[in-house]
C-alpha cells in the first residue's frame, strides 16, 4: 500500500467517508433509542435502553472509538476544506456553482459546524450529566430489572417540557443534520468508489430518504413534548 495514500486528497476523502459512514450507523442506533421517549410515557423503555448502553461492556469499548470517529471526521473535513479554499480561492469567489451542485454540497462545512454546535449542546445537557456530573433529576431512581438506576427519562423529558427555546434549537439542529446527510450519505459511497453513474441517482434518492428520516425522527421528540405536555 502506498504510504502516501492517506496523506493525499483522495486518501483524506476516504477517511472522511469511512468515518462518516460509521457516524451514520451510530445515528440510527441513537435515534432508535431516543424514539422510546415518545413510545413509552412511563420511561421504562428509555431507562432500560440507557442503562443497557451505560453498563454493556461492548458499548464501553465502542464509546471511545465513536469519539475518535467524530474527531477524525471533523479534523479531516476541516483539512480538506482549507485545502480546497487555498487551491481555488478565485473560483470560489467568482464562479456561480448553483447549477452544478446542491446547496447542501456547497455548504457542507457550514452545516457541519452547525451540527457540531448542536452536538456539543446535546452532550452538555444530557450525556455529560448522565455519565459524569449528575443532576437532581437523575437522583430520582427507577427500578430496572431489580436494580435502582438513574432516571434518564425524567432528565430528558423535563428538559424538553420546561425549555421551549432548547426544544426549538434541537429541532433546528435536527434539520441541519438532515441537510448535512443529504450530501454526506451518497458522497461517502462515491469517495469509496462504490457508486457509478447508474447508482449515483439511486443513492442520492436514498440519501434524501435517510436524511428526512433522521431529521424528522429527531425533531419529532421535542415536538411531541411541546404538544402533549
Amino acid at each position: 500500500m502506498d504510504r502516501n495514500l492517506f496523506s493525499s486528497s483522495i486518501g483524506k476523502k476516504v477517511i472522511v467517508a469511512v468515518s462518516g459512514a460509521f457516524l451514520m450507523s451510530f445515528l440510527i442506533v441513537h435515534l432508535a433509542i431516543n424514539l422510546t421517549l415518545i413510545i413509552d410515557d412511563t420511561g421504562l423503555l428509555f431507562n432500560s435502553a440507557a442503562h443497557f448502553m451505560a453498563t454493556n461492556p461492548i458499548i464501553k469499548i465502542v464509546e471511545p472509538i465513536l469519539a475518535l470517529g467524530f474527531a477524525i471526521h471533523i479534523l479531516y473535513t476541516i483539512i480538506l476544506t482549507l485545502q480546497n479554499m487555498r487551491s481555488r480561492p478565485v473560483r470560489y469567489a467568482r464562479q456561480d456553482l448553483s447549477g452544478a451542485s446542491s446547496w447542501a454540497s456547497r455548504n457542507m462545512f457550514i452545516l457541519g459546524g452547525l451540527v457540531l454546535t448542536f452536538l456539543v449542546m446535546h452532550l452538555f445537557h444530557f450525556f455529560i450529566k448522565m455519565k459524569y456530573t449528575g443532576d437532581p433529576l437523575l437522583d430520582v431512581k427507577v427500578m430496572i430489572d431489580g436494580e435502582l438506576v438513574k432516571n434518564g427519562y425524567l432528565l430528558v423529558s423535563s428538559f424538553f417540557k420546561d425549555f421551549l427555546v432548547y426544544s426549538i434549537i434541537y429541532i433546528v439542529g435536527a434539520i441541519f443534520l438532515g441537510l448535512h446527510l443529504v450530501h454526506g450519505f451518497w458522497s461517502a459511497f462515491q469517495s469509496l468508489g462504490l457508486c457509478n453513474k447508474i447508482w449515483l441517482s439511486r443513492l442520492q434518492t436514498v440519501a434524501v430518504v435517510f436524511a428526512a428520516i433522521m431529521a424528522l425522527g429527531f425533531s419529532i421528540i421535542p415536538i411531541y413534548f411541546i404538544i402533549f405536555f
